[in-house]
């Protein structure tokens, strides 16, 4: 099952970068094939409909195919302020905004649809980003994903992750596999 990991995050010491490359090694150890990506590497401006009529930048129609590609997708989510950060919503504002001089791409949902999605989320604080979690889902399934119904929020991430970049804790890799093999297992019922 070809599966998509990244975080909501560009910061260099990014609980959920860690989250993301943590989770990749339990994935990938599931049998998924995965592909981890790096916000960061990806020049993808505010989005701007004014922009936009100019021409979708290249690295948006890169981050849409990459999305197509990927029949099954886990998302790091960091919160901000109760919520999740404005780079994930711009992200997926981008990626979802229809290129209406591509006959492939006039479709804003076709890098969306059926998409089976996993839901993480780490913080310093004692919910972990549960709350950003419960904004993100209503917008992954308004895009026309499947969201996963078990998800996890790491609390108290700075004492979380070993030196190798590892969970430290079995109950954390374990609520963390529990999403992965749901993403996994229904990946594979819907995309068989």
């Amino acid at each position: 099952m070809k599966t998509l990991i990244f975080a909501g995050s560009t910061r260099q010491q990014s609980y959920n970068r860690k989250l993301a490359a943590a989770t990749s090694l339990l994935a990938t150890a599931a049998g998924a094939e995965v592909t981890h990506i790096e916000l960061a590497d990806f020049n993808i401006p505010m989005y701007n409909a004014d922009l936009e009529a100019e021409g979708t930048p290249a690295d948006v129609m890169r981050l849409k195919q990459l999305m197509f590609e990927h029949p099954a997708w886990i998302i790091c989510a960091p919160e901000y302020n109760g919520s999740y950060p404005a780079l994930l919503k711009n992200t997926l504002d981008w990626a979802s905004s229809p290129v209406k001089t591509d006959p492939v791409w006039k479709d804003g949902m076709r890098s969306f649809s059926g998409k089976v999605v996993g839901l993480l989320s780490a913080s310093p604080g004692g919910l972990g980003g549960l709350r950003s979690l419960s904004h993100l889902a209503p917008l992954m399934l308004n895009l026309q994903c499947w969201v996963a119904p078990k998800q996890f929020a790491l609390s108290r991430a700075f004492e979380a992750f070993a030196e190798d970049g590892s969970l430290k804790q079995d109950a954390h890799r374990a609520s963390v596999q529990i999403v992965i093999d749901q993403v996994l297992w229904a990946g594979r019922k819907f995309h068989a």
